[in-house]
């Protein structure tokens, strides 16, 4: 498992920040890799599974992600299965009446695409993709 994380302060308030993240029909307009989020459908404890088709170096990847964990305003956790196995950790602090979002991301690299591109080079084609979405839900929410 590979791991990334990230921290970014948005001047927005918590409550938008994490309504805005949490819905995974956004993830496209601010996840440039995210191609597809589909069949999207809440949890009883908050959350949802859906399905995605999401591009990396080239290929396209497919599967299922579920929220595992749900704290409204503060914490959740999504669990995806499929090509790419990961595991996203978003947690959200009020700071200076603005918000911080530490994320955490551990994801597995598919085989398919290290038989074509070196490992170090997918790193860092993920680490920049993190930086992009982080930067792109700033933009998105403050005003």
């Amino acid at each position: 498992m590979k791991t990334i994380e990230r921290s970014i302060v948005i001047k927005a308030p918590v409550s938008e920040v994490f309504a805005y993240l949490e819905d995974p029909l956004h993830l496209p307009e601010i996840w440039p890799s995210m191609v597809e989020v589909k069949d999207v459908k809440p949890l009883p404890g908050g959350g949802y599974r859906y399905g995605w088709l999401y591009k990396m170096a080239g290929m396209r990847f497919e599967g299922e992600t579920e929220t595992v964990e749900f704290v409204p305003e503060k914490h959740f956790v999504a669990k995806s299965t499929g090509q790419i196995p990961a595991t996203f950790d978003y947690t959200f602090k009020v700071e200076n009446g603005a918000t911080r979002i530490e994320t955490k991301t551990e994801y597995e690299i598919p085989q398919k695409l290290l038989g074509k591109l070196a490992e170090p080079f997918v790193l860092k084609l993920n680490e920049r993709e993190a930086d992009v979405f982080l930067a792109n839900l700033k933009d998105r929410l403050e005003k």
